[in-house]
């Protein structure tokens, strides 16, 4: 009997071609089962009822014809109609009986399936598998069911029918009128696949692909304490892992991002109960840890890349580790339909063109914007209240919510990380997102006008009003170099920088520690060396909520410092990075937590203890030797050896001498394991001694803000002279000339980072006729300042 006769196919002979016969889900689990377990994956054993059953149930059943008369007069854009249809469809399905001869046929694999396992009745996943499901250009989260924990015959096949009747959920029915998929061309199957015991470990998912960006160097691995239902019902933030292929490959740490979720609920399974699952807390200690080791991270991270390979394009993938062997499995794998379709040949960038009042923030689910006004929502019931434009405000959505979900300009949650149900709906329909809020349902009022930007960053922000913002659209297909000119860029952003390195550049000319150090690490950096001594309790609990999950308070400086570099230098990988050692002023280090008490008050930062002169001082090295440490993690650890390292505001030689002689004894020697070492030139006396100078370094960058000012002698924090700060005043460009000229007389590289270029066509001529080898400009710039050079020809 061929395949397409048979109503139960086991694992072990199912392939990725029977997508006709098992559907999208149950085609994809034999194809791994059968060709991946042997390179490593894996994957659950388990069977599959096929099309011909769920043909042959609706056949025998007799209620074929009775569906297709409920269904007759369907209104999907009426979301009472579509629920009243739906409940009918599923009664009539739940009433039926199966047929007996496809009763044994299950019974008798499950049987099999338990002598495997060696128990009476194993413990399994019941999951549907739509047949016209997962095409390239037609996924959603979650349409039909998936019913865990289920044991013995009689549930199982209760499970079985409760499958088959959600091939006519709500959402799955308006899904296939909207695709005008022909409801009886689609069959329902059901994959039952031995239960990993997750409720004692723990699971997530897992991207091959950057969900944000599109960037298709990373994968993207979200975990969770017990079953993985949380991460999807957005109920759980998760832990969240970015993992480098290229460096994976190489066997390097190729974890370059590592974020704790809170993690405050787990789902286990319920043993005593009515329910086959119930809900728990997190112990606080436990929330505080990662709930998966690095180890894991890497095993699960070359998994995808594995799968990746085999199915050639991005996939998206649910894992569970099982409590009681701590083995990792992979049980779900599909193709990513979102990033994956992306057109890459535009570059569509959302800016917001004025500001307002904040109301609430979030995790930005995309880059987008969108305004209209507040309907909150808290109960699937109510969702016919919504109508076409408004912001959709809730606590969570699960797939019942996808009718209006499709309707909303923006949608904002109090729950849920970038991995959720509204996350990866959202992500489909191109809608703006921002999740994790906590408190959007109690700020936000019914009727309220307001703008939901995910466009500036990481955070996703609420603004009061409706605020006006713009779209700008660029082809950058057959957008050329410029030849006589690198133009590279300014990022100060770990987790914009995904999305900046689609804009054609030629490298990173000025990475900013700075940036890192506010947003990702918040504490002065001695005061999480003196942590131990501290006597500041509000200090203290700050530092332990924020270190939360690191045990050694350096080693947080250290890896954060290290991940916010590392995700920049794989972004533009293998292109030049630039990082500029930390140039915070007195004032700056001041506002950082615990700060106070090491800093000293400065009549003008701007001219003080800054820069270069920081790193050799005795109150402030030991600091500086954590963050070489973190630069020497950066490269050697993760291999990322496109890191060259620039240091700041250097006044003297002397100077200079001694920081490269600190560096050094931290293993981070100029021209060892290719270390290329920079620095700006932003002190005149920089360009004074320029030839003693490039004896020491392989390259300079002009820093033509404090150049500017160190010229004519002023502030440049001061509003009252910023009318005679221009870097065109001709004392500047006769310094900025010098430069370049003894730069390319000693062979050493010189660029510019600033926004001058940009800004100044005039200025821009003037250094690429000096001979500059790069100018790097803020990512906003980059493209308008290629498209000049390239209509000058330069």
């Amino acid at each position: 009997m061929n395949k397409k006769q048979k109503f139960v196919l086991k694992f072990s002979e199912i392939r990725n071609t029977d997508v006709e016969i098992v559907g999208g889900k149950n085609a994809s689990l034999g194809e791994m089962y059968s060709l991946l377990t042997k390179k490593g994956v894996n994957i659950p054993n388990g069977f599959a009822t096929t099309a011909k059953a769920y043909q042959y149930f609706l056949k025998e059943a007799g209620i074929k014809k009775a569906i297709k008369e409920v269904l007759k007069d369907l209104d999907v854009n009426n979301i009472r109609n579509l629920q009243a249809k739906g409940r009918q469809v599923r009664k009539l399905i739940l009433d039926s009986v199966l047929p007996e001869d496809l009763e044994k046929e299950i019974v008798k694999y499950y049987g099999l399936l338990s002598k495997e396992f060696r128990v009476k009745n194993v413990d399994v996943a019941v999951r549907s598998s739509a047949t016209a499901e997962d095409l390239p250009d037609a996924s959603f989260a979650g349409q039909q069911e998936t019913f865990l924990n289920i044991t013995g015959t009689e549930d199982l096949l209760l499970a079985v029918k409760k499958c088959i009747a959600s091939l006519f959920t709500d959402r799955a029915i308006a899904y296939r009128e909207e695709k005008k998929f022909n409801h009886f061309k689609v069959s329902l199957t059901v994959g039952i696949q031995k239960m990993v015991r997750s409720d004692l470990a723990s699971s997530g998912v897992m991207f091959s692909i950057d969900t944000e960006s599109g960037f298709k160097d990373t994968v993207l691995i979200n975990s969770i304490y017990g079953l993985g239902e949380y991460i999807v019902q957005g109920m759980v933030t998760p832990d969240e892992f970015y993992i480098f292929k290229p460096m994976l490959a190489k066997g390097k740490n190729a974890i370059i991002s590592k974020t704790i979720g809170p993690k405050k609920r787990k789902m286990i399974y319920d043993l005593k109960g009515k329910d086959p699952v119930k809900d728990m807390k997190v112990s606080r200690k436990d929330q505080n840890k990662f709930s998966i080791t690095d180890r894991e991270v890497k095993q699960l991270a070359n998994w995808a890349v594995v799968i990746e390979k085999h199915y050639q394009k991005p996939m998206d993938m649910e894992w569970a580790k099982d409590g009681k062997s701590g083995k990792l499995y992979i049980v779900q794998a599909r193709p990513e339909t979102v990033q994956s379709q992306r057109d890459y040949a535009v570059v569509e960038e959302f800016k917001m063109q004025e500001g307002g009042k904040v109301l609430v923030q979030g995790a930005a689910v995309g880059s987008r914007i969108g305004t209209g006004e507040v309907n909150v929502i808290m109960d699937v019931k109510d969702i016919h209240k919504f109508k076409q434009g408004q912001v959709l405000v809730t606590d969570m959505t699960d797939p019942d919510w996808v009718p209006i979900m499709k309707k909303a300009s923006a949608i904002i949650a109090d729950a849920g990380g970038r991995t959720c149900h509204a996350a990866i709906v959202s992500r489909e329909l191109g809608i703006p997102a921002i999740v994790g809020t906590i408190n959007a349902t109690k700020v936000l009022k019914p009727k309220q006008k307001i703008t939901a930007s995910c466009a500036e960053g990481e955070v996703g922000k609420v603004y009061q009003g409706v605020l006006k913002y713009k779209i700008d659209k660029t082809n950058i297909k057959n957008m050329k170099r410029p030849k006589k000119v690198k133009v590279m860029m300014n990022v100060g952003e770990p987790d914009q920088a995904f999305n900046f390195s689609f804009i054609p550049n030629d490298g990173v000319g000025l990475a900013r520690e700075e940036f890192i150090v506010n947003n990702y690490i918040k504490i002065h950096p001695q005061a999480l060396l003196d942590y131990g001594k501290l006597k500041d309790r509000k200090v203290k609990k700050q530092i332990d909520e924020i270190t939360a999950g690191y045990k050694s308070k350096k080693q947080f400086y250290i890896d954060k410092l290290a991940e916010g570099v590392a995700r920049i230098a794989a972004a533009f990988y293998p292109k030049d990075v630039i990082i500029r050692l930390s140039d915070f002023k007195t004032n700056e280090y001041a506002n950082l937590i615990g700060g106070t008490a090491y800093e000293p008050e400065e009549d003008n930062p701007m001219l003080g203890w800054r820069g270069a002169s920081r790193y050799y001082d005795p109150k402030f090295i030991e600091v500086f030797k954590m963050e070489c440490q973190a630069l020497k993690k950066a490269r050697l650890e993760m291999g990322l050896d496109n890191i060259k390292i620039m240091i700041p505001f250097i006044r003297t030689i002397d100077e200079a001498k001694k920081v490269i002689k600190v560096m050094a004894t931290q293993g981070l020697k100029r021209g060892k394991d290719g270390l290329d070492l920079y620095m700006m030139v932003e002190v005149p006396s920089n360009v004074i001694l320029i030839e003693e100078f490039s004896k020491l370094f392989d390259g300079f960058s002009i820093g033509s803000n404090d150049l500017t000012q160190l010229t004519l002698g002023l502030d440049r924090d001061s509003g009252m002279l910023s009318h005679i700060g221009n870097e065109r005043n001709a004392a500047v460009k006769k310094l900025i000339s010098r430069a370049i000229e003894v730069a390319k007389k000693t062979k050493t590289k010189i660029g510019i980072c600033g926004q001058g270029p940009s800004d100044f066509p005039d200025f821009a001529e003037f250094l690429v006729r000096e001979g500059i080898d790069s100018v790097s400009l803020n990512p906003d710039s980059v493209i308008k300042t290629t498209l000049m050079f390239n209509k000058k020809k330069f």
